[in-house]
């Protein structure tokens, strides 16, 4: 066993395992390296996280510019990165106020807490919150409890009360699930962990529509398809309409831990002593957010996300065609999934990493793919190369197992 992994096994709680059983030590754009020099392409970034890939110069100078001037400062001063990152968040979203915190479990949290608040004051006391099945909206037990996936929240009950789960797509479901306890519905604009689920074209504009009709809050988590992933900075703006709150987390910070949760002048209604938030908002990954997300409008790497994310989809529906094993190719941008006939995710995984590319199993049947916002056409053509190349090995070690038997 290599070294690290052993001493892992030792020191940390079995909370999951590292399926793809590397070391990486180094990265840089969409290519990193482990602890004995392979290279790998990265379609994972983080889950996400490493919007400009890794180590970018942006993020670096960044870093190195707000270290040597300041770290963290208490929430009883100002900072200046903090504001500045706030100005442009709320510039390029329409929003009216913000909170910012240091990642999406913490930024849903504070949505929801935000719409209890709303409920208090406007909904005569509503609470309940409204999410899908198989969403995903964090790790705190809140969160377990609204993200709509039983096998997570079995071990953990009873879990805090006032969320209902509902099919996703599913408009009527929501309607049924409104009652007078009902202050917010909580979405995904597509579903990421749950293996890159793209509503419908009219489902965002008909959950809005319902909404206003019951006079309650619309809270898109876009702390996975924010930031230019899915080929438009926010990925609602597909639909053409606005949430009341929005979440944003992972690639703002270019891999540095930051997150915020936006809120219309409606609902933005906490008051003093409502939130708060020791790294919060600190001046370090404030700085690092501001440039991120500048570098991400200067250079419409948005749009670059949604070239080059028609490209790769394209690839994969011509892979698609030539082998029968593909049941579906789903996704938007730059953040994107094939579903097999076969439960043979782990194994395209590994087979895969065997081959120098990094993706991420959502097992038994889907593979999902989140390359940074930088990538070329050239980094796809490799990496459908290898994924079809592992599909002929899972075929062929299937066939000759049902030749076995």
């Amino acid at each position: 066993m290599n070294h690290w992994v052993e001493l892992d096994k030792r020191y940390f709680m079995d909370t999951g395992h590292r399926r793809l059983g590397v070391t990486l030590v180094r990265g840089e754009g969409a290519r990193v390296w482990d602890d004995v020099g392979t290279e790998y392409l990265d379609f994972i970034s983080g889950w996400a996280a490493c919007s400009l890939g890794h180590c970018h110069p942006i993020v670096q100078e960044a870093l190195r510019e707000q270290a040597s001037r300041l770290i963290l400062a208490s929430l009883d001063v100002y900072t200046i990165p903090q504001i500045e990152l706030a100005e442009l968040l709320l510039s390029t979203s329409g929003f009216a106020k913000l909170f910012i915190c240091n990642s999406g479990a913490e930024a849903n949290e504070g949505a929801v807490k935000l719409a209890r608040k709303y409920g208090k004051l406007h909904l005569n006391g509503a609470y309940e919150v409204i999410s899908a099945l198989k969403s995903f909206h964090g790790r705190t037990l809140a969160m377990v409890a609204a993200t709509g996936k039983p096998e997570y929240q079995a071990p953990f009950t009873p879990l805090p009360e006032g969320f209902a789960n509902v099919p996703y797509n599913d408009v009527a479901a929501l309607r049924a699930a409104i009652s007078e306890r009902t202050c917010a519905i909580l979405l995904e604009p597509i579903q990421g962990e749950g293996g890159v689920r793209v509503p419908s074209e009219h489902y965002l504009r008909e959950v809005r529509a319902l909404c206003d009709e019951r006079g309650i809050l619309l809270i898109l988590d876009e702390v996975q398809t924010g930031c230019g992933r899915t080929g438009t900075l926010w990925a609602h703006e597909h639909s053409g309409i606005r949430p009341d709150i929005m979440t944003v987390g992972k690639g703002l910070g270019g891999g540095v831990p930051i997150a915020a949760f936006l809120a219309n002048e409606r609902a933005a209604c906490f008051g003093p002593g409502d939130h708060g938030s020791t790294y919060g908002g600190n001046p370090l990954c404030s700085a690092v957010a501001a440039a991120v997300l500048r570098f991400i409008v200067k250079e419409d790497l948005a749009g670059h996300a949604a070239r080059v994310g028609r490209y790769f989809q394209e690839r994969l529906l011509g892979l698609q065609e030539k082998r029968k094993i593909v049941r579906e190719i789903r996704g938007r941008g730059l953040l994107l999934a094939v579903e097999f006939t076969l439960p043979v995710a782990l194994a395209m995984a590994q087979a895969c990493r065997e081959r120098g590319l990094l993706i991420n199993p959502i097992p038994p049947h889907t593979i999902r793919f989140m390359p940074p916002l930088i990538i070329a056409p050239q980094d796809v053509d490799r990496a459908v190369t290898i994924v079809e190349s592992a599909i002929d090995q899972i075929v062929q070690a299937a066939a000759s197992s049902e030749g076995v038997r």
